[in-house]
């Protein structure tokens, strides 16, 4: 072995340094007194803490320790204190000691540098990656990080120019939020409110400029080159998506093969014309998350349209892709879709994703569940829900229409009314002593003309015919309908402290000479069917919440039918003409 570097001499035993000798002599150069070779020792040290074998030496000889008191003495500065926090870090990465031994002194004092404000740009990012590292590995930690710096101090970080700081600052507020208990959060947020506009713009541009790091492979070609007649590989010579498609693609059969394998034998076992191209979906995929994230286009000046599942994984890109392809694969199955539905099928996939976002989810997971719930059928769902909201349907000739349509459908509801009426109702006596509970009915007769009504010794099971009902009163004698605390009823009762829901139950059907007959209903249905019949003999509106609630599901329906696409027919504007007459009438039909 030879040197690559200074002169070119060959490794032998005499010159060979084993990782113990390299880290003793290290330690002791780190504790000597003179400034230049304890800056050399410890610039040679945050090289060689990447090497395992060699940090374990160090970390043996107790190394580690002697940075963390350089580092709690407060006497280091400027590139000496940052190549002793990169060793620092870079030795507890390898796992060898637990983060629970730091030092509560330690801890202040790297919360010192992210909260002051001028500090070296190293040192601050080295300062956001260690406390990340803390509140991640220790629960412990986690709340010692949490009392010495807030997220308000975090969120300075994110207005400096500085990407790096920005993703070191965002890293550590989201480990900080995913360690904070559910209702700490909610605390957090209405702390912070006056500065959210502000950290939703930083978070926005910070996630349009990491998309834009993928810019350079969406414009890149195949090269022509490396495709032949047989080879799919020219699928990838337009841009966008261009090579990074083909790096989703081998990102998920790498990472998540199970589901890769998954959705190519599920293609392989349907029919021909319904199997989904998984090449062409991938990359049309890949074109339109492009398009919806907006990658390799400028941040818009004021927007704060970020999605904080992007800064939740390290590859959040291609996991997003991920889900979406999962999700395609599903929709495609759902809408038993051939080729021909391609484009169909991509345009629902769009609609999916874009109203999934729309929720912000925190985490991949989440949108996973969003997109679960957005099956094709809800989303058509969705989009007749929406279509019956839009300004189409606020036009003259559509408001035209539901007037048209509303009397006939009050028409409906007031007949139904009616005709419970006629099948009359049981209800309950109220007295003052309560020993045996009474049944009382009334029913309306069959020309509209007279209620009958009689008592009753015990609930009845079906009908009860008019011969059993002795007491009649004309309709045209009735004058008002009463509910609640205007009930007659419910004033003599009021000393007793009516039961609430009673007094919301309570009616009173008012006729000459001043007389009332007092009804509590059984439940809100039979009170709003009877009140509203009642309403509908005198002439009166039905003002009831079931006619408002029958009213618009009836009308939707209605307007649904009546609105209904008609695909591929044309509606003639006259009736069809009548054929010609045949020149004969003498048909004849050859069986040979």
């Amino acid at each position: 072995m030879r040197y690559a570097e200074g002169p070119q001499l060959y490794i032998t035993e005499q010159v060979r340094l084993s990782p113990m000798r390299a880290a003793r002599q290290l330690l002791e150069r780190i504790q000597s007194h003179g400034i230049d070779a304890r800056l050399e020792a410890l610039k040679e040290l945050a090289k060689l803490s990447a090497d395992p074998s060699f940090a374990t030496e160090f970390i043996n000889m107790e190394g580690l320790a002697t940075l963390a008191r350089l580092v709690e003495s407060g006497t280091h500065f400027g590139e000496m204190l940052a190549f002793t926090l990169t060793a620092f870090l870079e030795l507890m990465d390898h796992g060898i000691i637990s983060w629970d031994l730091i030092s509560v002194s330690f801890i202040k004092q790297i919360a010192a540098y992210v909260n002051q404000p001028m500090v070296d740009v190293s040192i601050l990012q080295r300062s956001l990656a260690i406390l990340e590292s803390m509140v991640l590995n220790s629960h412990s930690l986690y709340q010692r990080v949490a009392q010495e710096t807030t997220v308000t101090q975090l969120i300075t970080h994110l207005q400096v120019s500085n990407q790096e700081i920005q993703t070191y600052a965002i890293a550590l507020i989201n480990a900080l939020f995913l360690k904070t208990p559910e209702d700490r959060r909610q605390h957090i947020i209405r702390v912070n409110r006056p500065v959210k506009a502000e950290m939703a713009h930083q978070l926005y541009v910070l996630q349009v400029l990491t998309f834009n790091l993928l810019e350079e492979r969406m414009m890149t070609k195949m090269d022509p080159n490396d495709q032949n007649p047989v080879n799919p590989a020219i699928d990838f010579t337009q841009t966008p998506p261009g090579m990074l498609a083909l790096d989703n693609m081998l990102y998920l059969a790498k990472v998540h093969q199970d589901t890769y394998i998954r959705i190519v034998l599920e293609n392989c076992s349907r029919e021909d014309k319904h199997e989904c191209p998984f090449g062409r979906s991938a990359i049309e995929l890949t074109r339109m998350l492009c398009d919806i994230l907006q990658v390799g286009e400028l941040p818009n000046e004021g927007c704060n349209d970020f999605h904080p599942m992007f800064f939740t994984h390290e590859r959040a890109w291609e996991e997003f892709f991920c889900v979406c392809i999962q999700l395609l694969n599903k929709t495609w199955k759902e809408m038993r879709a051939t080729a021909e539905d391609f484009n169909k099928v991509m345009t629902v996939v769009r609609e999916q994703i874009t109203r999934a976002l729309a929720m912000k989810p925190p985490s991949l997971e989440q949108l996973r569940v969003k997109l679960r719930s957005l099956s094709y059928s809800e989303v058509l769902r969705l989009r007749q829900s929406e279509r019956m909201s839009q300004d189409d349907f606020q036009s003259p000739p559509i408001i035209d229409l539901r007037e048209r349509i509303q009397p006939e459908i009050l028409e409906l509801i007031k007949q139904q009314r009616l005709s419970r009426l006629c099948e009359g109702s049981c209800f309950r006596k109220l007295g003052n002593r309560r020993r045996q509970e009474k049944f009382w009915f009334c029913r309306l007769s069959l020309n509209h003309k007279v209620l009958h009504y009689g008592d009753l010794d015990e609930s009845p099971q079906g009908e009860v015919p008019f011969e059993l009902l002795t007491d009649t009163i004309p309709v045209s004698d009735i004058k008002a309908v009463l509910t609640g605390k205007d009930c007659p009823h419910m004033k003599e009762k009021s000393a007793l402290k009516q039961n609430k829901e009673v007094l919301e139950l309570a009616f009173s059907i008012l006729y000459d000479p001043d007389e009332a007959l007092n009804f509590v209903a059984t439940n809100k249905y039979e009170y709003c069917i009877w009140t509203d019949g009642v309403s509908a003999l005198l002439g009166k509106e039905l003002g009831s919440d079931l006619t408002r609630s029958d009213l618009d599901t009836l009308m939707s329906m209605e307007m649904k039918l009546r609105l209904l696409d008609l695909e591929n027919i044309a509606i003639p504007e006259a009736p069809p003409p009548v054929p010609k007459e045949p020149s004969t009438y003498n048909f004849t039909y050859n069986y040979g």
